[in-house]
């Protein structure tokens, strides 16, 4: 199962850590210069939920700001709301 949000699409993203020294010029330095500069990456807040997805219950990936936004809508604790949908149904 892939690093991915089930809602928002939130994955993996690369950025870089930039390293500073030297003495900035408000302090009477010559300014910041970049000595470093290497690779890292930045990754979701993902929770596997269990989430009601068309109809049944599912196990999702599910990052924390869609959980926080209302996008996930939890199962219930116990079965009796299912039984009772299913003899209204059927």
């Amino acid at each position: 199962m892939p690093r991915v949000c089930h809602f928002t699409g939130a994955r993996t993203q690369v950025g870089n850590r930039i390293r500073y020294s030297g003495r900035p010029k408000y302090l009477g330095g010559i300014g910041l210069k970049v000595t470093s500069c290497t690779k890292r990456k930045f990754k979701p807040n993902l929770q596997d939920t269990n989430a009601v997805i068309d109809g049944a219950p599912k196990k999702i990936k599910v990052s924390a700001k869609a959980i926080k936004q209302g996008l996930v809508t939890k199962p219930l604790k116990r079965k009796y709301g299912y039984t009772r949908q299913q003899k209204q149904q059927g």
